[in-house]
């Protein structure tokens, strides 16, 4: 029986250790919109588009009164949706099945109570990992300065 317990403690300790590894997220002292700016200037001025800006927090907050739902969750967010043509074509061509990976995403929020601003991201695995991962940290890091 202790063994097992052990066994089992060590198991949680490793989930938990490895609970974020697929995102990577980092804050910021900006401002939610100087942060938002800087992030679509980064995704830009790399030649790429953006296909869609997501406002996960007025979603949220609209929705949360009718699900009977009242805890405010983020003071804003948005997810950046962009793609690199190049990019996917190289990572499907790895798999197709690469393609749940399209498009690439940032997101920006402020969490009630906090100052500074979140940015994040999934992290892509296997062999489309080198090829897409530099890019969202580089956009990502932009936004730390």
């Amino acid at each position: 029986m202790r063994r097992f317990l052990l066994l089992a403690g060590l198991m949680l300790s490793a989930l938990t250790v490895h609970a974020d590894v697929w995102m990577e997220k980092k804050k910021t002292t900006a401002g939610f919109e100087d942060t938002r700016e800087t992030v679509v200037t980064a995704i830009e001025s790399r030649g790429l588009v953006i296909n869609y800006t997501a406002h996960i927090g007025s979603m949220l907050e609209r929705t949360g009164v009718d699900l009977g739902a009242s805890r405010r969750i983020f003071d804003q967010a948005q997810i950046i949706e962009f793609c690199s043509a190049r990019l996917s074509r190289q990572m499907m061509e790895l798999d197709p099945h690469n393609i749940v990976l399209c498009p690439f995403a940032i997101s920006i929020y402020t969490l009630p109570g906090e100052t500074g601003t979140w940015v994040a991201y999934r992290r892509p695995a296997g062999a489309a990992a080198e090829l897409v991962e530099p890019l969202l940290k580089s956009i990502a890091a932009e936004a730390m300065q």
